[in-house]
């Protein structure tokens, strides 16, 4: 893999940091503010990104070891990206994707992600995001049982700690308990299963055991609705913004074969684990071998550069789908203005050809291990519960010697390593009583041992915090 220059410009000639700082408190209500500090002068204001570097408004910069949100893929700063952005966008900026048009990228775009999928996913609905994909392929679910003469089928399974975004729908089926707020969420057909994380190090039973649990929850409920009624399992591979959480082994294969036994659709939320962040396009055949009948995709398909997500299908649901419409109302109604928007595709097309020609899930392959072996030297430190991951994404647990788990004293423990870690250049993703680490997919062992070093210091300092008594 080439390496990239990473040289950031000297902040000199931006705009005022501090004007900055007050339009944004003023003006800006941010994705999962804390509403009691809305209006604090507290932002990062990022300017400037090159590789695995951002750069903030006062000139400093700092190692982006959560990779934007799970999407930088490539690297910050590609001007192939760019290009391919602005020649499409000098080309053809935008048309209406509704009905029977399309576009050149989009056309092209879904045929690449028909080659790159498992089984039979040829079929791709585009969307604007991971939570529209999930909306959209639960309806699909819903649509294609009710086409088949099973309009009962509409309940839909998901789990604890999942996280599948914050439209209605996607919030719904999300299970993470921290996010459940002041809003209003489905309740009549969203249904969560127990968390499936399994973390051997901390676990008191074996894995085996674990997966017979967890498969007997799932057929139980499954028998409580019937089974006549339920449409769809929507699941991680692996449980992202729910605390990097690793099912046990043969899990994925095991719930995929409950499904099928009982025409459940089998929907893989890959749009953390997909695009090379596991060492594949896509980790649901490779990795935990299954075919589901969706696969969603969204975050590294376009590196983070546009904003754009899929819903892969397989033939034969979308097949039997259009075989089935009704004659006097064959619409699919479910789409977006930007569904496969030009440009979007264009930077996905492009990004996809980045990543095969410079082998970047081949890259993820060989520094994912080394990443997790070295984040796992910091399990005997005092302050770490756990380490637990995969390849490029990881998180450590922090706890105080009490009781583990999200408590004030532990949450309280993990923001001050977040403190240490950004004073010190690096950025991590705070999340409860957790530092989560998802770099970009073209970060080096120089750079992995960077992380850990400076990761290491912070859990030390914050030990010493600890003992001095700093969180009594």
């Amino acid at each position: 893999m080439a390496a990239l220059d990473e040289t950031l410009a000297p902040g000199e000639g931006r705009n005022d940091h501090k004007d900055l700082i007050a339009a944004d408190a003023r003006h800006v209500l941010h994705p999962w503010a804390d509403l009691s500090a809305m209006s604090d002068e507290d932002a990062l204001v990022v300017q400037d990104a090159k590789g695995v570097h951002v750069q903030d408004s006062e000139g400093k910069t700092y190692l982006d070891a959560i990779g934007g949100m799970w999407c930088m893929t490539v690297g910050y700063g590609r001007d192939e990206l760019v290009d391919a952005m602005a020649d499409q966008a000098r080309k053809m900026t935008y048309y209406t994707p509704f009905g029977d048009v399309s576009s050149e990228p989009a056309a092209r775009l879904a045929q690449k992600l028909a080659e790159l999928s498992p089984g039979d996913l040829n079929r791709v609905h585009f969307t604007t995001c991971g939570s529209t994909a999930i909306d959209s392929a639960v309806r699909i679910a819903h649509y294609y049982h009710a086409s088949q003469g099973q309009p009962e089928r509409r309940h839909v399974l998901s789990r604890k700690n999942a996280y599948h975004g914050s439209t209605y729908l996607a919030a719904s089926l999300c299970g993470k308990a921290a996010d459940r707020t002041l809003f209003q969420y489905e309740k009549d057909f969203v249904h969560h299963l127990s968390s499936p994380g399994y973390d051997a190090d901390i676990a008191e039973e074996s894995s085996e055991q674990r997966l017979a649990e967890l498969l007997a929850e799932m057929e139980a409920k499954i028998e409580e609705l019937g089974p006549e009624t339920v449409a769809a399992f929507v699941a991680e591979p692996i449980l992202a913004s729910g605390g990097v959480l690793v099912p046990p082994e043969g899990y994925q294969k095991a719930t995929r074969e409950l499904c099928a036994k009982h025409g459940i659709l089998y929907i893989s939320d890959e749009v953390v684990t997909g695009f090379g962040r596991l060492g594949h396009f896509f980790a649901s055949e490779v990795r935990f071998g299954i075919v589901p009948d969706m696969i969603i995709t969204a975050k590294g398909i376009t590196s983070g550069y546009q904003p754009l997500g899929a819903v892969l299908i397989s033939d034969r649901i979308a097949d039997a789908i259009g075989e089935s419409a009704p004659e006097n109302k064959p619409v699919f109604s479910n789409g977006y203005t930007y569904s496969g928007h030009p440009v979007a595709c264009a930077t996905a097309l492009k990004n996809i050809e980045i990543m095969e020609r410079e082998d970047i899930p081949g890259h993820v392959r060989e520094v994912g291990p080394y990443f997790m072996k070295r984040l796992r030297e910091l399990t005997d430190l005092p302050i770490v519960y756990t380490v637990r991951g995969d390849h490029l994404m990881a998180c450590v647990e922090c706890w105080t010697g009490e009781e583990a788990g999200p408590t004030a004293k532990n949450m309280a423990l993990a923001q001050r390593v977040d403190s240490y870690c950004q004073s010190a250049g690096l950025l991590v993703r705070p999340y409860e009583n957790l530092c989560i680490l998802s770099p970009p997919l073209i970060v080096g062992r120089a750079q992995i041992d960077k992380i850990v070093t400076i990761l290491e210091d912070a859990l030390l300092r914050a030990a010493k915090d600890l003992a001095c008594g700093a969180f009594e």
